[in-house]
């Protein structure tokens, strides 16, 4: 049975480096085909033009380069795209372009599915198949990258980790993409440009807090009883409001960095005083900001966008509060694009 090929970007450049050595080249080929794979984003073993035919032909038999394609891109009215990813093996999953007069955003996958089982998530819906290998998600960001100076005429200025999956529950892979996000030798972007979105998983962020991470962490709550979040979100049953406050003052404690909180406000289900009030509440426990994000609905009736004056009564108690919250309108609604929509339903032109 012949032996599968290795996925070349699976390997360090140290252990490219060793590979060459191992069958008589000089070293330095390593370092030149690790630009090659990450700072020059080749799909294949042909276009490495500064390498000999023959070592690109010893490449070529030995590993592949498993690049994403993007399947489709849809355009919205608003100017965000919605790019659906394939993936080596068949899979697909979506991320997303999020333009603005003065920055571009790309909305990044980090699993095929989800792990978890929120109720008002599209995604959720699909259940985890697998999570990305950090070279696809990698991808992604070049693909939004050359999208964003195409049709915005600027590179990518922010990632946010908030497409399809639970990120924490693919800690080290989306570590490593992260990292050779912010390398020189990848995209050398700014960790600061960077939010990683979690749901709440306590271990991971205390995790996170321990590994000095530099990027920006935000965490979907959407209600500060308990209760009511794990109505919403079961899981909040294992992970508690408790053990998620334990984490992010350990987070704060460690980082000095402000979390962020996403939160959306339905009719009948986090409408009420109790709810604003509690969302204070937990809002005083560290530094932190508030996105109180507009709900897209994913087919069903179950969750409906609260009305305007909720979103104005919550934006008043926390700004009293001197707690900063911000409403932010839905983006690429139109093709499914928006927050909580990404579930692989690509639309035909």
């Amino acid at each position: 049975m012949k032996e599968k090929k290795k996925d070349i970007r699976a390997l360090s450049k140290e252990q490219l480096r060793e590979f060459f050595v191992s069958v008589g080249e000089k070293s330095f080929r390593g370092t030149q085909v690790y630009e090659w794979l990450w700072s020059k984003g080749a799909h294949s073993f042909e276009d490495m033009t500064n390498i000999s035919k023959q070592t690109r032909q010893m490449l070529d038999e030995n590993f592949v380069i498993n690049h994403i394609e993007v399947d489709k891109m849809q355009r919205s009215n608003d100017g965000t795209i919605k790019n659906a990813v394939k993936l080596h093996d068949g899979f697909t999953v979506e991320s997303v372009l999020i333009p603005t007069f003065s920055r571009t955003t790309a909305c990044v996958s980090s699993q095929v599915g989800c792990s978890l089982d929120c109720k008002f998530c599209a995604t959720a819906k699909l259940k985890r198949m697998r999570n990305l290998n950090p070279d696809e998600i990698y991808d992604q960001v070049v693909a939004i990258d050359n999208e964003s100076r195409l049709y915005n005429n600027m590179p990518l200025s922010n990632i946010v980790f908030m497409g399809m999956g639970e990120p924490l529950m693919n800690y080290k892979n989306v570590l490593k993409s992260i990292e050779m996000i912010t390398s020189p030798e990848g995209l050398g972007m700014s960790p600061k440009r960077i939010t990683v979105s979690t749901s709440g998983v306590p271990k991971m962020i205390k995790k996170l807090a321990d590994d000095e991470v530099k990027f920006n962490l935000a965490v979907s709550l959407h209600s500060a009883i308990d209760e009511v979040r794990t109505q919403i979100m079961p899981f909040n049953a294992t992970f508690p409001l408790k053990d998620l406050r334990e984490s992010l003052e350990y987070w704060f404690a460690k980082t000095k960095k402000r979390v962020t909180y996403e939160y959306l406000i339905w009719d009948g289900i986090n409408d009420t005083q109790k709810d604003i009030q509690a969302l204070v509440n937990f809002c005083k426990v560290i530094p932190c900001k508030v996105n109180i994000i507009e709900y897209n609905p994913i087919d069903d009736g179950d969750f409906q966008q609260a009305g305007s004056h909720v979103t104005d009564a919550y934006q008043h108690a926390l700004e009293k509060n001197g707690i900063t919250a911000t409403v932010r309108r839905s983006r690429g609604r139109d093709i499914d694009a928006a927050c909580g929509q990404l579930a692989n339903k690509s639309q035909d032109d």
